[in-house]
């Protein structure tokens, strides 16, 4: 609401070029508040405002642009004014939304921009997509470990304005090995001594990632050591850059993203559902539901094969419980996939821990299957001739949920091990193959008790 009303104020502004106040209103709030209150302006119009903002606030309120807002500026405006603006965004971040835009304009960028800053962007594009090295930043605090306290002080303020954190100093020799790691609150805590070395202060023993390491695996580093930042090495141990807590973030939250997408049998969105073309956005979800519908056409087939069985006068009270026999057969599988899959994302399960997977997912099945079966039971013997032949739900629906829980946690672990996204073994499918096993556990069930 605030936003809407501020809106023709703003473009008023823009209107009569009223740069004092276009300058102040960029300064005047935190970077995420501007941003949303330019959220309903053009791209040429948020441009237009964004121009007048200091050099340092400038890329700060155009990282909080939409992606689709940030990419028409980039394309659009003058291109000598956007390699000013490539130039100061964060390394990592520019070499994403480079990937974004047209090839042309790249081109076109690239070669405004200095030679270092060119030279930068092409070694980060060279890396894979999803590594350490592709959401590293070059923007590093690296000092010589002969450095005194005083003249690290002196050179850490020559580089702090161009660095993303200063959080960690890394400590290197003159070929950029990493020796070590120096906190900023080390450093001042060492003011006293202003002639003791960094070398002395160091910590040598610091956790550290290959540029070609899986992001993910990155998460969870930093997530199991309680890093603000950890540092990206060659395989001569010589420091690329460094990957920070909120890439981490953005990390977790398209991984979590992915996976759930996965889950619900969804190829990954490579944008977000309202911006993603509808033929795209069929497509991905199109192949899965494809894959499912055969797979339903074999729960079919299995069925019509026990067509007389099912016929019999006896026993066409059956058909009544076949969806709660596929249900919750799908349903406890699905439980034991999703459970399974977050420990693997989490690491809190490890392929070497299947067999104690697979004895807990076994006992939880008696236990389920025990409860939903006696439930079952006293349904069945509204319906059944026979006390004896009412049987045949409640232990159907002990084994039906057994094979739910074991192969719906043996699944993914099985993907796991073949290198595999376990969340491909989504809970659709692993419901797909229950509703098979539970149509044939029910009617070999069946013809043994009628």
């Amino acid at each position: 609401m605030v936003n809407t009303l501020y809106l023709p104020e703003l473009r008023q502004m823009i209107a009569d070029n009223r740069g004092e106040e276009l300058r102040e209103f960029c300064s005047a709030l935190h970077p995420v508040r501007t941003a949303e209150f330019m959220e309903g302006l053009s791209s040429e119009e948020s441009w237009q405002v964004l121009r007048h903002a200091d050099e340092h606030e400038r890329p700060e309120v155009f990282r909080h642009f939409r992606s689709d807002k940030q990419v028409e500026i980039l394309e659009t405006e003058d291109r000598a004014e956007i390699a000013g603006l490539v130039a100061l965004i964060a390394h990592d971040e520019r070499v994403d939304l480079l990937e974004l835009i047209d090839e042309q304009a790249v081109e076109e960028l690239l070669q405004l921009l200095p030679a270092e800053e060119r030279r930068d962007i092409l070694r980060l594009q060279a890396f894979p997509d999803e590594t350490a090295g592709a959401i590293m930043t070059s923007d590093v605090a690296k000092l010589d470990e002969a450095l005194s306290v005083d003249r690290a002080l002196q050179e850490l303020g020559r580089q702090a304005e161009e660095l993303e954190t200063i959080y960690y100093l890394y400590v290197v020799d003159a070929n950029d090995h990493l020796r070590g790691v120096v906190s900023a609150r080390q450093l001042v805590s060492a003011m006293v001594h202003p002639q003791a070395t960094l070398g002395s202060l160091m910590e040598a023993d610091l956790v550290t990632v290959g540029a070609m390491e899986d992001q993910e695996t990155v998460a969870q580093k930093v997530a199991r050591f309680d890093l603000l930042a950890i540092p990206v090495v060659d395989e001569e141990r010589r420091l690329l850059g460094i990957i920070t807590h909120d890439d981490v973030i953005d990390v977790m939250r398209d991984e979590a993203t992915e996976d759930v997408q996965r889950i619900a049998a969804v190829n990954p969105l490579q944008e977000s559902y309202l911006r993603i073309p509808l033929v795209t956005l069929s497509w991905k979800r199109g192949v899965w539901l494809i894959i499912l519908f055969f797979a339903a056409l074999l729960t079919a087939f299995a069925l019509d094969s026990y067509h007389g069985l099912i016929s019999h006068p006896n026993a066409t009270w059956l058909v009544v419980f076949i969806p709660l026999v596929i249900s919750s057969g799908g349903n406890t599988g699905s439980q034991s996939s999703t459970l399974i899959i977050t420990g693997l994302a989490t690491n809190d399960i490890q392929l070497s821990d299947w067999p104690r997977v697979v004895r807990r997912e076994f006992a939880m099945g008696i236990m389920l299957g025990a409860v939903l079966g006696t439930f079952g039971y006293l349904t069945a013997l509204i319906l059944a001739p026979t006390p004896t032949a009412a049987l045949i739900v409640p232990i159907t629906l002990v084994l039906v949920i057994i094979c739910g829980t074991v192969s719906g946690s043996l699944l993914p672990l099985l993907f796991q091990r073949l290198g595999l996204d376990p969340a491909m073994m989504s809970n659709p499918f692993v419901a797909g193959i229950v509703d098979i096993l539970g149509i044939l556990i029910y009617m070999n069930v069946a013809q043994m008790l009628l």
